[in-house]
This record gives structure tokens, sequence and C-alpha cells, in this order.
């Protein structure tokens, strides 16, 4: 019976998925059919309403629209020039300078918003015009912004990271947070040194040095945006607020940065962002809520249990099992995007990991850096087609430039599965993890 309730689970789900039905009710229907098999059909929907409803009853998952409504506010607030003036004058003198800046304000603008596509829409939109001016191929300026928006999904706050929290079993969202940075500022460097290596190679030129005056205002620009990662980050870390806490004193300080400081946000528009911000709200909870339905389908039949058996009459070497779960996931991520992903493999994948001694917060680290590189593949990768899309080419025409940066995320991924203290070293030395 396992057998067959897995196989119409999965059976369902992605003949659903692929045949237009959109992710979010895919999910529900995937789990009537697959619970059905279970208990009976009248059953099966009282529960599964019950757990589409008790599932979102978590104080945690109270941080998403919060932080949502603080990323929307922050894309609007005309944050991403103030960071780029920021990039230009810490990286504006190397060989290639140009990506390299694009690279550092998608780390500082994705950090910030929490968006892989705001990112890539906001900083590549100022960034292309510049890079084209001086010279550099579109199509490499596109694969440059499109690998590197993904970078503020890894560095906090990140509604990925709740998500996989809540997922995984109530998971400490500080701890999470501060594990991110390591790997988040490793993929940036990774990619900062292949540009670098490219750009020697094409001999692309350097920027001009920049003037004490020029440092010091790009600094003042730029300071009250940056404010707001210490503000929440530290207040986090420090045991001021909860994360929940944080995302609403975010909210607070958008709209003060946004509306009073920088006047970039008329009052006449804030109901404007606050209907885009609901709008992604809802949408990201419709699909935390419909996997909740699906957990529950998956532990009553035993699923989880049934792959993790799977997995280790393959192999029960560490090595051979994450090289397989990660082949996986980068095969999962080309065809879903992140948040459903993360849903439906995070209570697949875990128990594996625990099998072979992983810690969780490792795991959770390796799971969303290895989703990060879906967001830039064909045929679902936002990052791609949003990077494409400001920068004017076509997405056959990005898919060589961006082979290089590939192998570097490639690299860097492999690095933080191998290495647990990248992740969890800072969570620990804060005294957030033990």
């Amino acid at each position: 019976m396992n057998t067959l309730t897995t196989l119409v689970l999965i059976g369902s789900f992605f003949v659903l998925v692929f045949t237009g039905v959109p992710i979010a009710f895919s999910l529900g229907i995937a789990a009537i059919a697959a619970g059905c098999m279970i208990l009976p059909p009248e059953i099966i929907l009282t529960i599964v309403s019950q757990r589409l409803v008790s599932g979102l009853d978590n104080f945690a998952l109270l941080a998403i629209p919060f932080f949502v409504l603080a990323g929307v506010l922050m894309n609007h607030g005309g944050i991403a020039a103030r960071l780029i003036r920021l990039a230009l004058v810490i990286v504006g003198r190397t060989p290639g300078s140009l990506g390299h800046v694009n690279i550092v304000a998608n780390m500082l603008f994705g950090a910030i918003s929490g968006s892989a596509s705001a990112a890539a829409a906001a900083v590549g939109g100022v960034m292309a015009p510049m890079q084209e001016k001086a010279g550099f191929p579109k199509e490499y300026s596109a694969a440059v912004n499109i690998s590197s928006c993904v970078t503020g999904l890894l560095i906090p706050p990140s509604n990925v990271m709740i998500i996989y929290a809540v997922t995984a079993g109530n998971l400490s969202i500080a701890a999470l947070f501060a594990a991110g940075y390591v790997p988040g500022i490793l993929l940036g460097l990774s990619l900062i040194v292949t540009g670098l290596i490219i750009s020697i190679r094409r001999g692309y030129g350097s920027g001009e040095r920049a003037t004490l005056a020029q440092v010091w205002r790009a600094l003042v620009e730029a300071v009250p945006s940056l404010l707001l990662i210490i503000i929440i980050i530290g207040g986090i870390i420090g045991g001021v607020f909860t994360a929940t806490e944080a995302s609403a004193i975010a909210v607070l300080y958008a709209l003060f940065l946004s509306v009073i400081v920088y006047r970039t946000i008329p009052l006449r528009r804030l109901p404007a962002v606050f209907l885009e911000a609901t709008t992604t709200t809802a949408v990201v909870l419709l699909l935390v809520a419909m996997s909740i339905g699906m957990s529950w389908v998956m532990t009553r039949a035993d699923i989880p249990q049934t792959i993790t058996a799977g997995l280790l009459s393959i192999s029960h070497d560490p090595i051979v099992l994450l090289l397989i779960i990660n082949a996986i996931l980068i095969v999962v991520g080309i065809f879903m995007d992140m948040t459903p992903a993360i849903l439906i493999f995070t209570p697949i994948f875990l128990p594996v990991a625990n099998s072979i001694g992983m810690d969780p917060l490792h795991f959770g680290i390796m799971m969303i850096f290895n989703l990060c590189i879906g967001l830039c593949t064909p045929p679902v990768g936002v990052a791609l087609f949003v990077g494409c899309s400001v920068a004017g080419v076509r997405v056959q025409n990005v898919v060589m430039p961006l082979m290089p940066f590939f192998l570097a995320m490639l690299v860097s991924l492999a690095l933080v599965t191998a290495v647990p203290d990248l992740s969890l070293a800072v969570p620990r030395s804060l005294g957030l993890y033990q």
C-alpha cells in the first residue's frame, strides 16, 4: 500500500504540474488523491482541510508577510542605486570592475530585499546600461547579474530560510540566519574570482580610483539602507527580539526610510505597494498550507521512511548519499521554484540526512544553496528570465556565458556540503546553536 500511495502521490503531482496546473493546487490535489489510498475520501477531505488551517497557525510564519512587505518597500525605495555606488568604491579598481560591482551590489541588495528576482531587476536594471556603455558584452553582463542575484537568499534575512526552519520542525530561525552568512559570502567571492579571471583573459577594463569624497558620499548614502541588516540581525542574535518581531521592525524602518528619509515612495503609492506585498504573501502561504497537507499524507503513508530506506539500500556512505541528494535537488531546482521544492523535499531528505549524522542546520543551508542554482537555469529559473529581460538578451544566448559561473557555484556548493563548519561555526560561536 505504501508503494502504491507513493506512486499516486508523486505521479499525480508531476502530471498536474507538467499539464500547467499551479503548483499549490497540484500539491493539494495530489495529497487528496494519495490520501484516498489510506482513508475514505470524506475523511481525507476533512483531515487535509484541517491541516491546511492548523498548519498556518504558526507564530514563526507571521514573519513572512512582514519581511515580504519590507522587501517590496525597499525595492521601490531607490536602494539599488545607492548600493551600486557603494560597490563601485569597494571594487571599482579591479579588472572588469563593473561586473564585480554588480555582484557586490546584488549581495547587499539581495540581503536587504530577500528576493533574487527583485535584486536581478533592480541592480541589473541599473548596471546593464553602465556595462554596455563600458564595452561589456550584454550576455556577459546578464550572466554576472543572474548568477549573483541569488546570494541574497543565503545572506539573511531570507524568507526561504524561515520556510525551511518551520518545515524542518521549528528549527531556530536566528541560528539559520547566522548560518547563511559564510556560505553566502563564499558564493559571492567565488563569482568575483570567476569574473576576475574572465576579465583578465578578455581584457575588460577597470574603473577610476574613487576619491575620499566619493567614498564618504557613497557610505553616507548607503549606510541607512545597510542599517536595516544590522538592526534586524543584530537584534535577533542579541536576543532583543524574535525573528517575527524583527520582521515588523523591518517594515517600520523600511517605511521610514522610503517615505521620510529618501522620499522615493509618495504616500499615494503605498496602497499599490501593500497590494503587491499582499499578493506575494498570499501565493507563498498558499503553497505552505498545501504542502502541510501533503506532508501529513506522506507521514501517514511512511513515504519519507520508505525513501530513506531506499537510499540507504544504495549506500551507507555519507559522501555517496550527499552526492545523490545534491544531484536530485539540482534536477528539482531546474523544474521547480524554490519555495515548493523546500516544502516538498525537506520532509523527504531530512530524515536521510539525519540518518547519516548530518546536522539539520547544515542540511538546510546546503539545500537552499542547491536550489539557488536552479533559479538560474531554464526552463523555470525566475532569476534567469528576469536577468535576461533587464539586459535585453535572449535566454539561449546567455547559457554559455553562464557556464563558468555555474561551475563556481557548484564548487562553492561542494565546499559547503563537505565542510559543516562553514555553516555551523557562526551560529555556534554566537551561542545560537549547540
